[in-house]
């Protein structure tokens, strides 16, 4: 009878109110739907399906062990089973939302018929009266829309909508248990500041998971869903004082419906609202290691493997609640940190940058760089990847110099050259005609109009075989070499090994290609000498190695790598590159205690300065530059890491950055040791490369027991990047005679 009462007053009243009485009060009445006679005439109410798309949740980044390093989403929200939400936070959320929650249908008779009686008087809608499953609907439906015009259609204060949404909400009825739609309403709610989802919120006000929650907390969170944005405690005291307002008058309502004492009550209303803050920051601008993981958000925006579309990319980087295993090593990204900030400070104008990569896999160990990821100009900041190529999110980046040398070498060696294989060069050099040099189209790039000098402490020239040639880096004699290999052949070599600008541009196929014109970052010339330590298998550069979607579903990825030279001829580039370290251009900063290879590369006019080495565990690449233009801001005359440097070398700073950085990444490695190259193919020299002074080049090479050939030592002092860096002609002409030094 009781019911009966209530329906006949909500039909009354229905009389003045129209379609108010059907879009409120009717589905109380009916299970499938009932039919109601009103003013608007016959209206038919039937349970209507409602489309549950996966809620946004926040995507993980983690470093190899398994620590959290980044953070991305779209509504900051991790959904979870309401076995895992304390009693008392259910039981706080329905004593105030939907105390009879357990014991209707799809819409509360009392609730909807006293907020009735108060929207007939205000003459629209002025207090809810939702059920918990119909604020359910509401919320789905406003996460569904996409427009501003959606977005204000799904909260309206109008009839329609609310007709709308009992027909979902008589279909939710059907379709779920009532604890699987308290679990749902708890997951998609915004408590305000920030957090979407009750669990969420526990960790965002109390630093805790839902399941411990306590009465205190509990209410506070149950008096926030009602109206986020005015009491959301991050933005005030203003807002504080009106959340702990609520929190109390939750506590009120436990009370009188007998969930808790008074004295329960009266004790936690005691209790300040202990709000913590705690940070949920999002982005790489938060992360500890935020070139990497702008690396990570690149590669996951412009890879198809994560979406076909730009957009499902987005969605996917934002809303998936998935999480990204990666490849960073904590130890060896700290090794590189303390390594750059040992000999460059934060504030430096000219940066410093670099990259570790894992030979044989593509494995990205560490992205650092000497200035901070930001914004902040004032304080020196980036807002690029300064260790990665633009398609990273990187920037322009900075000729390689001589570090493009090896690329030669390889090719040397691969057409059949052998370590004691040289060839008589002067102090200069200058094309026969502009026919010396064809790019891969065959175009003529020689310039009989320009020539090429060695750097100081190159000599005036004489026979260079390719070992003293490389350990001294000299100039002429890699422009001869490149003659005589063929400047095309250099260029697929260093394609092969990954090469490619990082300004996104195709490579300049110059004549002084072999000097290092064409602009390079990091990790693309780490990964390319990274291939020499594979013993000529070449892995693309790698930073994720598995996706586990929100259902627990993990997709691995695995490296993808190429045999790209033969493998006895990356052992002849290591023997030679071994000697850098001994008899070359890092002689005077001396080797890491295990077998290492590497090549220095300083430009024309010092625009910027490279290491690259590597073991056959770990290779690294440094550079070092001024991002505000290296043509206007070379390094001469200038301070870095408050010391003053008339000029900067290779082995200046780069050198000794990659130094520290190798012997503290690997230190808890075995030395692994590179593979004897084969001197039946390698050694000695053959022909028309043999020199024709036997009393040039000798020092003793012939009884050495390391394999280095007969022709070691001369000329191949510290002083590969001397201060006449390919002498008065360097620089000024663009990529074809830009950065021609060592």
């Amino acid at each position: 009878m009781a019911a009966i009462s209530r329906i006949l007053r909500l039909a009354l009243a229905s009389a003045a109110a129209g379609v108010l009485i059907a879009a409120i009060a009717l589905p109380a009445v009916g299970g499938a739907g009932v039919t109601v006679m009103s003013t608007t005439g016959a209206l038919r109410l039937a349970p209507e399906e409602l489309h549950e798309p996966p809620l946004p949740e926040k995507v993980t980044v983690l470093d190899a062990t398994g620590k959290r390093i980044a953070q991305f989403y779209y509504q900051y929200r991790e959904s979870v089973p309401l076995s895992k939400v304390s009693d008392i936070m259910k039981t706080a959320i329905i004593a105030v939302e939907d105390e009879r929650f357990y014991q209707h249908g799809a819409l509360d008779i009392e609730g909807t018929f006293r907020a009735l009686m108060k929207n007939l008087q205000s003459g629209g809608v002025s207090e809810g009266g939702s059920s918990i499953t119909q604020q359910y609907v509401k919320q789905v439906l406003f996460n569904q829309a996409k427009t501003k015009k959606e977005k204000e259609a799904a909260t309206a204060p109008t009839f329609n909508r609310k007709l709308n949404e009992l027909r979902h909400a008589l279909a939710v009825e059907d379709k779920y248990t009532k604890d699987e739609i308290l679990e749902r309403y708890l997951n998609i709610s915004y408590f305000g500041a920030g957090a979407y989802g009750i669990e969420a919120a526990a960790k965002r006000f109390f630093n805790k998971h839902a399941s411990e929650l306590n009465l205190v907390e509990a209410a506070t969170l149950a008096g926030a869903v009602q109206n986020p944005n005015i009491t959301d405690p991050n933005l005030g005291k203003e807002y504080r004082d009106r959340l702990l307002a609520r929190r109390n008058l939750v506590l009120d309502v436990m009370q009188r419906a007998g969930k808790i004492t008074a004295e329960e009550a009266a004790e936690a209303k005691k209790k300040k609202l202990g709000y913590k803050g705690w940070d949920i920051s999002g982005g790489c601008e938060q992360s500890k290691y935020p070139y990497f993981c702008l690396y990570v958000q690149h590669e996951i925006l412009s890879n198809e493997a994560f979406g076909k579309t730009a957009k499902e990319r987005k969605e996917f980087l934002t809303r998936s609640g998935a999480t990204i295993k990666t490849t960073l090593d904590p130890q060896m990204q700290q090794a590189a940190d303390q390594a750059i900030r040992q000999y460059v400070r934060a504030g430096d104008k000219p940066v410093a940058a670099e990259a570790l990569i894992v030979p044989g896999t593509g494995e990205i160990r560490a992205m650092a760089a000497s200035r901070k990821f930001g914004t902040n100009k004032k304080k020196n900041e980036s807002n690029y990847n300064l260790v990665a190529d633009v398609a990273h999110g990187g920037g322009a980046g900075f000729q390689a110099g001589s570090t493009f040398k090896v690329f030669t070498l390889a090719t040397a060696l691969e057409e059949g050259m052998r370590f004691g294989d040289g060839i008589n060069v002067g102090g200069g050099y200058r094309a026969a005609s502009y026919d010396t040099f064809h790019n891969c189209k065959g175009e003529r790039v020689g310039d009989p109009s320009h020539t090429v000098h060695n750097a100081s402490g190159e000599g005036g020239g004489g026979f260079k075989t390719l070992q003293t040639g490389t350990w001294g880096s000299v100039n002429t004699f890699f422009m001869a070499l490149e003659q005589k290999v063929g400047l095309c052949d250099v260029v697929k070599t260093a394609k092969r090994l990954g090469i490619k600008r990082a300004d996104g541009k195709k490579l300049s196929e110059v004549e002084t290609f072999t000097l290092g014109v064409n602009e390079m970052d990091p990790v693309t010339v780490a990964s390319a000498y990274a291939t020499f330590g594979a013993r000529g298998e070449h892995c693309e550069p790698m930073a994720i190695t598995a996706i586990v979607d929100r259902n627990g579903k993990t997709t691995e990825f695995k490296p993808s790598c190429k045999q790209v030279m033969e493998p006895e001829v990356a052992d002849a580039v290591n023997n030679i590159l071994s000697g850098v370290f001994t008899k070359g251009t890092m002689s005077g900063v001396g080797g890491i205690g295990r077998d290492a290879a590497g090549k220095t590369g300083t430009t024309d006019e010092y625009r910027a300065a490279w290491f690259a080495g590597y073991t056959p565990d770990l290779a690294a690449a440094v550079s070092l530059g001024d991002p505000r233009g290296s043509y206007k801001h070379p390094l001469r005359g200038v301070t870095i890491g408050g010391r003053y440097y008339p000029s900067v070398f290779g082995a200046s700073i780069s050198g000794p950055i990659w130094k520290q950085t190798m012997l503290k990444a690997l230190a808890d490695t075995d030395p692994t040791s590179f593979t004897n190259p084969d001197m039946s193919r390698f050694g000695g020299c053959r022909g028309s490369g043999c020199p024709k002074k036997p009393k040039e080049d000798r020092d003793g090479g012939r009884d050495r027991d390391d394999d280095r050939g007969p022709f070691g030592g001369d000329d191949d002092g510290p002083f590969d990047d001397g201060p006449f860096d390919d002498g008065p002609f360097g620089g000024g002409f663009g990529d074809r005679f830009g950065d021609r030094g060592r």
